[in-house]
């Protein structure tokens, strides 16, 4: 059974499991909690409340919600009620993976239980027992998106037989015939015209060198005419083209017309359905006050919802408790089942909510809820100091602690840039040459001026610079031992749902290469050596944590792992060339874990 990270809970062996997340019964509940209301099967007295709700981009699960989270796994293995397929089986056909939320709730008698939701659709289906509903159900088979869709769906076959038809295809290719004829006839024409200029052209300097006679001025006339009658014969073989193009194009023109209106009318028809559903949607939050999905996102940047906002796990659980008088206290999201093939997804491990489909909405349904700062606005960076290794006066070679920016960032100025700016007043240029991630520690060699800036960024864009990390994996390799080395090539591009995590995207990621080799094992981890090719953003944390990597993320990795004191992930060697002596340099700082 997957546990959550870090917390462990002291199960009571003795008891017997009840049935989770089925609807009440007068023997199981009082009738006042809600259907979709969840008492624990296990005591929870000793675990203390939330003081706060989830800050529920950044969090470590509060015990409860773990429990909760525990006791939802246990009845996706058992339940019998539905079928799909996860992909834990072996079973390889139709499998998707599944991200779960669950809440911790209070009811108006203040008793504690949870509330459990899916993200999009399960088992082809919006509703199952126990689950929380969608906020708004598109597929009620008496509703509104029902029957327009159908509406839609029949102007698409309509387009399909009109894109299909073979008079279609005739016209089309005749008038491409017809328009090659022309050109080819009118280019022929062209030719005559050009031969019969430069002929006259000599014959009227021939006439010109002549002594005048009388049939001098006849003999220019008829050239004249020669000229005008090419001319004419161009005009009317044009004319006889396009009279013959002109009527293909009529015939067409009319097919293509009738199949450009119901392409406008399906056009319509979905933007005004769309607009419609954006209005269906509308959001509680703790306030009492109402909020459709077009609004909200009217204040954002994309202005327009993405597909699929409104359909995650979370809005959907505080949706259900402020409509049925529960107070939300805190909520966890777990994977479960078999990843897709772009994302790194662990089974049965906690997530945060998206960004770009749940923050806009979250934001708005948190208010008048106390909820957990957020530690992204925090600055991690206050109490570290940065170790210079290696000074002159064209460079700096330095220490950079875990946790702590290499440029300054959205919410947080602090960073080795501005510590440089602030500790070396003289120096000049853009100063930063590369970057290490904020979680990552390690060896950082930074520009003092211009020049050597260009000379160091040359030599990393040309990849002469080598760079060596140690990183600590959580788990082992299977068949693998020390010394065992590889190479991953996963091509990688930010996930616009979620940044800044990263997708394995083969159609437009960028090329990234990663060699690896193991040095030890130890206490069921997996020390290993990574040298990067290319340094893509967070190339080393998604080639060891994706399953077509090595597929074990980094200890603490916090965006594909799980989150620890530290990201055990270290930049221990650096190699170059000097900028101004030419010298071969070499520097390496062991990791301190």
């Amino acid at each position: 059974m997957p546990m959550a990270q870090e917390t462990k809970r002291q199960a009571d062996q003795s008891r017997l499991p009840l049935p989770l997340l089925m609807p009440p019964t007068p023997e199981t509940f009082m009738p006042s909690i809600p259907t979709c209301f969840t008492p624990f099967n296990a005591a929870i007295d000793h675990h203390p409340l939330p003081e706060r709700f989830t800050f529920p981009f950044y969090y470590q699960p509060h015990p409860l919600c773990i429990l909760a989270a525990e006791e939802l796994q246990q009845h996706l293995l058992q339940q019998t009620q539905w079928q799909h397929n996860f992909g834990l089986t072996g079973d390889k056909h139709n499998v998707i993976g599944k991200m779960f939320g669950v809440m911790l709730v209070q009811n108006s008698q203040g008793e504690l239980g949870y509330l459990a939701a899916f993200s999009g659709k399960l088992a082809n289906s919006n509703h199952l027992p126990g689950f929380v509903p969608p906020v708004f159900d598109m597929l009620e088979q008496d509703d509104f998106f029902l029957a327009e869709n159908r509406l839609i769906n029949e102007i698409n076959q309509q387009i399909e037989k009109k894109e299909q038809d073979s008079e279609l295809h005739r016209l089309s290719q005749l008038k491409c015939q017809l328009v090659q004829a022309a050109t080819a006839a009118l280019n022929a024409q062209r030719d005559i015209m050009i031969q019969g200029r430069k002929h006259r052209k000599a014959q009227r300097a021939a006439l010109a060198a002549a002594p005048q006679s009388a049939q001098t001025p006849a003999a220019e006339l008829e050239l004249n005419q020669q000229s005008v009658a090419e001319k004419l014969q161009l005009r009317d073989l044009k004319l006889s083209w396009d009279k013959r193009i002109d009527s293909v194009s009529t015939e067409l023109n009319a097919l293509n017309d009738a199949l450009q209106a119901l392409k406008l009318e399906r056009k319509q028809r979905s933007g005004a359905l769309q607009q419609r559903l954006f209005s269906q949607y509308t959001f509680l939050n703790a306030n009492g006050a109402h909020k459709s999905l077009g609004d909200i996102f009217a204040a954002t940047v994309e202005r327009t919802p993405p597909a699929g906002a409104g359909e995650c796990a979370a809005p959907k659980l505080l949706h259900y408790a402020y409509s049925h008088s529960l107070t939300p206290l805190a909520m966890a999201e777990f994977w479960w089942g078999t990843p897709p093939k772009s994302q790194v997804r662990r089974h049965g491990q906690f997530y945060p909510a998206c960004l770009r489909k749940c923050h806009p909405i979250l934001s708005h349904m948190l208010e008048g809820l106390k909820v957990d700062p957020n530690p992204l606005l925090e600055n991690p960076a206050d109490d570290k100091q940065i170790t210079v290794i290696y000074q002159d006066e064209h460079l700096l070679v330095i220490s950079k602690p875990a946790e702590f920016l290499s440029v300054p960032g959205k919410n947080i100025s602090d960073s080795v840039h501005t510590r440089i700016i602030r500790d070396f007043p003289s120096a000049s240029g853009p100063i930063i040459v590369h970057r290490l991630d904020m979680s990552t520690s390690g060896l950082m060699v930074i520009a003092l001026n211009k020049e050597a800036h260009e000379s160091l960024q040359k030599q990393f864009i040309l990849r002469t610079v080598t760079k060596r990390y140690i990183a600590l994996l959580d788990g082992l390799l299977p068949n693998r031992t020390a010394g065992d080395e590889g190479i991953i090539s996963l091509p990688l591009r930010g996930d616009l749902d979620d940044r800044p995590r990263q997708l394995v995207c083969h159609e437009h990621g960028k090329s990234a290469e990663t060699r690896w080799q193991i040095i030890d094992i130890q206490q069921g981890r997996t020390k290993v050596f990574l040298y990067p090719k290319t340094g893509r953003t967070h190339q080393l944390r998604v080639h060891c944590a994706h399953s077509q990597g090595l597929h074990l993320p980094i200890v603490g990795d916090d965006h594909y792992g799980v989150r620890a004191s530290r990201l055990h992930l270290h930049a221990e060697s650096l190699s170059f060339t000097h900028p101004q002596s030419r010298e071969a340099l070499h520097f390496q700082l062991d990791a301190d874990f």
